[in-house]
């Protein structure tokens, strides 16, 4: 797959210093969440583009018994998770879809494809690695961020080349032949700690906003992300 040298380059890292890693709780209650509600428990579960690792590492206290493998392109990403492996969690780095091994119960490809020059190919060669396949997508396109003018600078900053809807991101997996089995917004500009007493009141008008009519709040605000269960 084409991949932007900034993830190879220690760009991204500049940019990134934790490479997101203080998000990875937060992410890991949402893919438990779901995995319950579905009464998913997968013993092989392998993260395609894992950052820092934490992800797997806080799973693996939800999954005990399971195996946690991560890939990753980015050698500075790759030096991060390796000082999270123990027994059941490992790291490789590489392009999984070429290296990567068939037979898995559940892939994760968070926050992933909208980095990705050709998303369609990377999405197509995902397909037939696991029994199920779990995405997290963050719903860039709002009224809100194209007025404002944020769409550029999250390409300079953490580098999403893609922006999607919710119809938008579910008519991708479901173009390159992926089944929806669920698909549920999570609500990371509420969730998350607001550093400023300005951000903390803007929470609320997105809060009582989803609340009334998500999907609404979703293209107009922004600040969702939409947690997609497939196969």
């Amino acid at each position: 797959m084409t991949t932007p040298n900034r993830y190879t380059n220690g760009h991204y890292l500049a940019e990134n210093p934790t490479w997101h890693a203080e998000d990875s709780p937060w992410k890991a209650a949402q893919i438990a969440k779901l995995l319950d509600k579905h009464r998913l428990n997968p013993q092989r579960i392998v993260e395609v583009g894992c950052g820092a690792g934490e992800v797997l590492m806080q799973l693996q206290k939800r999954f005990p018994q399971a195996e946690f493998t991560g890939w990753e392109i980015s050698p500075q990403a790759l030096a991060l998770a390796q000082t999270r492996v123990q027994p059941g969690l490992s790291f490789c780095q590489g392009d999984f879809i070429s290296a990567g091994e068939a037979g898995n119960d559940l892939l994760l490809v968070l926050d992933v494809f909208e980095h990705v020059e050709d998303y369609f190919a990377f999405l197509r060669g995902l397909k037939g690695k696991a029994t199920y396949t779990l995405f997290h997508i963050p719903l860039d396109l709002s009224a809100q961020a194209v007025l404002r003018g944020l769409l550029l600078s999250w390409r300079n900053q953490i580098g999403h080349l893609h922006y999607f809807t919710r119809e938008l991101a579910l008519a991708a997996l479901q173009e390159t032949g992926f089944e929806v089995l669920d698909a549920v917004y999570t609500t990371y500009a509420i969730d998350r700690p607001a550093p400023t007493l300005k951000a903390r009141l803007g929470r609320w008008p997105r809060r009582l906003a989803f609340a009334l009519q998500p999907d609404l709040a979703a293209k107009t605000l922004g600040g969702f992300c939409l947690l997609v269960l497939a196969r």
